[in-house]
Order: structure tokens, then sequence, then C-alpha cells
């Protein structure tokens, strides 16, 4: 009688490595491409060449590793069920946006690494949520401004890097809520020094020099070399005219227009990106990267290894019933 019992609980066994293959593998051990420490809950996922998040990471995990991958977009709920991270680096990367709410769940956050991507404005809000944060660093990025109040929930935070952007000004009041600031890097930007959208900086960093924050003096205007905390209110007079996204259209062209026949109006081309945006069409978020294939063809094998066992163990069963 041991032998169907026997038998028995190989096929209890070979069928749980089986729903085990077919979630797939996230770390080396099992078969993945990830490297994890369970000691510590760190999973190291960089420079994997991933163009998506792996969907499997443990939701014990405290530092998770994307760094040097080719990341264009990340889905919104990415990191929803990493509650526990303190660490998260995305740096060198192809990002290019942020969705709104990505980083909505990570409330133990201490470390965030975006630098070194392509972004070129952040959402609003996107940071309200990361209010254990102690260092972010969003430089070397295309960013152009930034949102108003988006740094106001980061009250723990000790050093922030916006060096090697795109920003002319920060609004009013962008830096006020960063109590426990301890450095700031702004260099590498071309500050207005004309606008009198700088004043606002100007004057809060003279004042944290005064009170020894470390980088104050990195920001440096884009004509003539100042510095930003130095530029006076007479120096700054201008008001701010900066490029918008969007273009006035003439009142004569929209006149013309409203007294035209519809016969009478030329047909504009649309390019055809803009037309599938218009549509509403969109690149899927998780494309296969060839880590990926090879997980999957790793899958298979063992799928079909645990489907050989199984059918062997299904027969044992059967021998020995009928000798019973």
């Amino acid at each position: 009688m041991m032998g169907p019992v026997l038998a028995a609980c190989l096929l209890i066994i070979l069928s749980t490595a089986w729903i085990s293959q077919a979630n797939g593998a996230l770390c080396k051990k099992d078969g993945g491409v990830c490297t994890c420490n369970d000691k510590t809950k760190s999973v190291d996922c960089s420079s994997k060449g991933l163009t998506a998040i792996p969907s499997n990471i443990p939701v014990e995990t405290t530092e998770l590793r994307l760094n040097f991958n080719s990341l264009s977009k990340l889905s919104p709920t990415a990191f929803h069920n990493l509650k526990e991270l303190t660490y998260l680096n995305l740096d060198t990367n192809q990002l290019q946006t942020l969705p709104a709410n990505v980083f909505d769940q990570l409330v133990t956050l201490e470390t965030l690494r975006i630098n070194d991507n392509q972004l070129k404005s952040l959402p609003p809000k996107i940071f309200d949520s990361l209010t254990k944060l102690t260092w972010l660093n969003l430089e070397r990025n295309q960013l152009q401004s930034l949102p108003h109040g988006v740094f106001d929930k980061l009250t723990e935070l000790k050093e922030l890097s916006l060096q090697s952007n795109q920003l002319r000004s920060v609004p009013n009041g962008a830096f006020d809520y960063l109590s426990n600031i301890k450095t700031l890097w702004l260099n590498d930007n071309p500050w207005d020094c004309t606008c009198n959208d700088i004043l606002y900086m100007a004057k809060w960093l003279k004042k944290k020099q005064d009170e020894g924050l470390g980088g104050v003096d990195t920001a440096g205007c884009e004509e003539g070399g100042k510095a930003v905390l130095e530029i006076t209110e007479e120096e700054a007079a201008e008001d701010c005219v900066y490029p918008n996204t969007t273009t006035a259209i003439p009142t004569t062209i929209i006149t013309t227009l409203a007294s035209s026949n519809d016969d009478d109006i030329p047909e504009l081309p649309v390019p055809q990106e803009n037309f599938q945006k218009f549509l509403g069409y969109q690149e899927p978020d998780h494309l296969p990267t060839q880590p990926q294939c090879l997980m999957s063809i790793s899958g298979y094998l063992g799928l079909m290894m645990s489907l050989v066992l199984t059918s062997a163990a299904i027969l044992y069963v059967i021998h020995f019933l009928k000798k019973a």
C-alpha cells in the first residue's frame, strides 16, 4: 500500500512545480534573469536589456534595481504591490514620461533615482505619497519646468539633484517645504536671470546659503556667468516669456475660415503618428525582451518535463491500484 501513497505525494510535488513554472521565474536561482537576495530582500535586475518591468517581483522586496535597461515607459501600476520598498533605482533608461500615480503606493521609499533618462516634465503630485523620501535624483534629464508644489510633501528630503536639465526657473514656493534639505544640486541648467521668475529662487538660495545649505552656489545664470543667488530685482526686471506648446491662431485666419464655404477649405495632411494619437492608439506597455523570451522557453521546457513526470506518476499509481 506504500507504493500508491508515495506516488500520490510525488504527483502533488510535481503539480506544485508545474504551477511555479507556469508563473515564470524572476531570480537566477529559479531560471530567471535577476539576482535576488532573500536575506536583504533585494532584487537586482540591472543591465538586463529589459523593456518592461517583471510582473512577479516579490511583494516583500525592499530594494529594487532596474537601472541600465531599456525602459521607455512604465505601467501606472508597476510598483503598486511593492509597499515595502525603501530603495528604487530607475536610472539610465529611456523614460520619457512618468504615469501620474506610479509611485503612490511606495509610502516607505527613502531613495528614488530617476536620473539619466529623457524626462521633459513631471506630472503634478507625482511625489506626494513619498513622505519618507530622503534622496531624490533627477539629474541629467530634459526637464524644462517643474509643476507647482511638486516637492511640497517631501519634508524629510535631505538631498535633491536637479542638475543637467533644461530648467530656466522654478515656481514660487518650489523649495519652501524642504525643511530638512542638506544638499541641492542645480548646476548645468540654463537659468534665466533676466526674468523676474528667477527672483524667488535667488532669494531662497541666498537665505539658505547663510544657513549652510550645500550646493546653493551651483546655480549659475545662463548669460554672464553670475550666480543666481547674487541676482537683484533690478537685474531680473523683465516679464517672463517662454515658448508654449500651443500657438495662437491669428484672428485674420479665424475670420477667413468662418466666412468660407466648406468646399473652399483646403485639406490639411495629418501625420500618421498624430492620426494614431487621435484614434487613441498606444504602443503596448509590455513587449517581450530577449531575456524574457529565454525565460519563456525555459518555462515551456519545465512545463513539458513536469507533464512527462506527472504522466509517469499517474501510470505508477494506476499500476499499484491494479495490483492491490
